[in-house]
């Protein structure tokens, strides 16, 4: 079935009209998954189911952390203050005299000196770092102003050959600035560990392993392929296995995101990390450690989130530029000035270039951009916790959605009834609740949901039992009613009257769950449940193909569950019978066909998609691994909140280009002027008002970035 899936989704990103027909079913290669059943009623469907993503890896940011830029940032501001106050330049710019006293004028020098050495030692370690890996960026750019500004002020403090050139103040606020930039940067970075520590927390620190003497507990790590082990009711799984005695409800949503419970019997697999929900069962290991299905999971994750770790921001392209702008003008400026006779001014000139080359706007331009669209965003819900995945929403080609928990909400409810003639809807389904009012189980509060929801008055029920993979049975009035799907009809010898049997054909074509009430062998009628749909889905889905998105499913579901979603939707592909370790390589493969992919999860199973995606965006009411996998999280459940990023990535990204001109624009006008281009008209920049203009263009960016504020970010207004 595998090649069926290679025409859905277009062979190139610009081949967007090769998207499948609306509607259009890609089904997975693997086995079918139809047949599982999962719950006590035999049921007609199935449900199977960031560091750009990590920190980003860069030389700027390799072993650094977001407290030490941070711890050093306040120590730089506070050493800064006085730095500033005591600087001949500043007080000559701003009009007054600084303080003298014996020793005062060695206040510049030595808090300068500090301030470098320890606020600037990231950027000298990142500078030299990036020398050696010939990859000039924001690092070295800043590592080669604050050098040229240290060695240029020491040089003026000490007297020595007559420079004037003071460069104190401008070396402690460009520090200081530039590791708050830094700080603000790292804050909005995603750490890969905490995904991989979520998926370790799946598992037990203990098992129970069962012996000759009855049980020992020891940690899982002494468990070993052939050991028997005893998991106890609301137990978690320590290791793969198979059920060697007992039968129980297994929670197993943490692994397929699932919501509804799976019975496992003597015979079947269970996985670790799942969660026995109701009885005890003794389970033989067959695979533990690296080999379990949830290790293999963690080495997805690992390695997606390693694969798309290999983009450069935008304000590293920008410094690499300027790097070698700055370096080159050093140069020329230095030969030119040396030519015309004056050392001295050729000094003065080349290192007045060498230190407005720095960018302090730039290094303000994308971190403030993107601090306030983190701010913005969080208000309306949505967690950025990776600036890589803000810059790359406006770009997404496709949006691959997670269809259980995700457009749907991952609750059964009741759907539709049908009943044989002189049986009434409400009746059958106040029957139905009478026999499923003990029930505990997913389809049961549906069912007594649906009943309340209509005020019927249920009938006190008695000798209550659940029959496993059949249905339940009750009495009711004193006769015996069952509740259950085809195999419970088949046991009881029970025969469906043509007119349920037309209606629960249809339900079943379409995938939903369907369930007959039985009366004393006779058949009363049916209903309906059904996965149900978000009503938030339908806007999300048209809004973002509004805005030239395509988008499609990924699922587990078979076949026809997957074609009544899509249908309902209008979405343009889906991904059916998808296995739960296969999700991660749908992604790969519409990024093999050049399409840049936004996945949007809840489970563990989505976490290796979630990784690998150019944008992962995990629904808040999903597990920790998928949220913690994801570069977003949607602090609810609402599918809408994707165009909201959609949208805060293109205003962000337009004020990032905004801040960027204006940051490398000033640089590129005003180094030739620091150089003396215009000398021969008598328009020099000195080193003093080249330092005030670099000051103001931060305060450009800074205010032009707020305005970002102003974007309104509302799921309710999505259109």
């Amino acid at each position: 079935m595998e090649d069926h899936t290679q025409h859905h989704l277009g062979n190139t990103r610009a081949a967007h009209d090769n998207l499948p027909a609306p509607h259009s079913v890609i089904t997975a290669s693997g086995p079918a998954v139809a047949d599982h059943p999962h719950s006590h009623h035999e049921v007609h469907t199935s449900h199977v189911g960031q560091d750009d993503h990590a920190v980003h890896s860069h030389g700027q940011h390799a072993g650094h952390s977001t407290a030490m830029f941070k711890n050093r940032f306040w120590l730089a501001l506070a050493l800064s203050v006085p730095v500033v106050y005591f600087s001949p330049m500043v007080g000559h710019i701003l009009g007054y005299m600084p303080p003298m006293f014996p020793g005062s004028s060695w206040i510049p020098p030595i808090l300068g000196t500090v301030i470098f050495l320890y606020g600037g030692q990231p950027f000298l370690k990142g500078g030299l770092q990036e020398l050696k890996n010939r990859q000039p960026g924001m690092m070295l750019l800043i590592a080669m102003a604050i050098t040229v500004a240290f060695a240029a002020s020491w040089i003026t403090s000490l007297g020595i050959g007559g420079f004037d050139l003071d460069f104190w103040w401008e070396l402690a606020l460009l520090v200081a600035i530039m590791l708050l930039g830094h700080w603000i940067e790292m804050r909005a970075l995603g750490s890969a560990q905490g995904a991989l520590d979520a998926l370790a927390a799946l598992l037990p620190d203990e098992a129970e392993r069962v012996t000759d003497d009855g049980t020992e507990a020891v940690p899982v790590s002494e468990l070993r392929a052939g050991d028997t082990v005893l998991v106890r009711s609301g137990a978690r799984m320590p290791a793969d296995g198979t059920i060697i005695g007992g039968q129980a409800e297994f929670d197993e949503s943490m692994i397929t995101g699932e919501s509804k419970t799976v019975p496992r019997t003597a015979g079947d697999t269970v996985v670790a990390g799942t969660v026995a929900t109701d009885n005890s069962v003794r389970v033989r290991v067959t695979a533990v450690g690296d080999n379990t299905a949830l290790a293999g999971i963690q080495r997805l994750v690992a390695e997606a989130q390693a694969s798309s770790s290999k983009a450069q921001a935008l304000a590293d392209r920008a410094a690499a530029f300027l790097f070698y702008f700055a370096a080159g003008a050093g140069i020329i400026t230095f030969i030119a000035w040396t030519l015309l006779g004056s050392v001295p001014e050729a000094v003065t000139r080349t290192v007045t270039v060498l230190v407005i080359a720095c960018p302090h706007a730039l290094g303000l331009a994308i971190p403030l951009v993107i601090a306030i669209s983190t701010e913005q965003a969080a208000r309306a819900g949505v967690l950025i916790k990776n600036r890589m995945a803000l810059e790359r929403m406006r770009t997404i080609d496709v949006v691959l959605f997670d269809k259980t928990g995700t457009l749907t909400t991952g609750e059964t409810d009741l759907k539709d009834i049908t009943a044989v003639q002189g049986v009434d809807a409400d009746s059958l389904l106040a029957l139905a609740a009478a026999v499923e009012s003990d029930s505990e189980h997913p389809v049961a509060r549906a069912i007594l949901r649906a009943a309340r929801e209509r005020d019927l008055t249920i009938p006190h029920a008695t000798d209550f039992n659940s029959l496993t993979g059949r249905g339940v049975r009750a009495t009711v009035d004193g006769r015996t009613v069952h509740v259950g799907g085809p195999a419970l009809l088949r046991e009881l010898g029970a025969v469906e009257p043509d007119a349920v049997a037309r209606s629960t054909e249809a339900w079943m074509d379409r995938g939903a769950a369907v369930l007959h009430v039985i009366d004393e062998g006779r058949v009363l009628g049916a209903v309906s449940l059904e996965d149900s749909i978000r009503a938030e889905s339908r806007q999300a889905v048209a809004a973002l193909q509004n805005r030239g998105i395509k988008v499609a499913m990924v699922t587990g579901d078979a076949r026809q569950v997957a074609q009544a979603v899509a249908e309902e939707l209008h979405i343009d592909g889906v991904f059916a019978e998808v296995l739960p370790a296969d999700k991660d390589k749908k992604v790969a493969e519409l990024q093999a066909r050049g399409m840049r992919v936004a996945m949007v999860g809840d489970g563990v199973n989505d976490s290796p998609a979630l990784a690998r995606a150019e944008v992962g965006i995990a629904i808040g009411a999903g597990t920790d691994v998928a949220m913690e996998s994801a570069g977003v999280v949607l602090a609810g459940n609402d599918p809408r909140a994707v165009l909201l990023m959609v949208d805060l990535s293109r205003a962000s990204y337009r004020k990032m280009w905004q801040n960027l001109i204006w940051a490398t624009g000033y640089n590129i006008l005003s180094v030739p002027l620091a150089a003396g281009v215009l000398a021969f008209a008598g328009v020099v920049l000195s080193p003093a008002a080249g330092a005030v203009l670099m000051s103001a263009s931060t305060i450009v960016v800074a205010l032009n970035a707020q305005l970002l504020r102003r974007v309104t970010l509302n799921p309710a207004q999505v259109r």
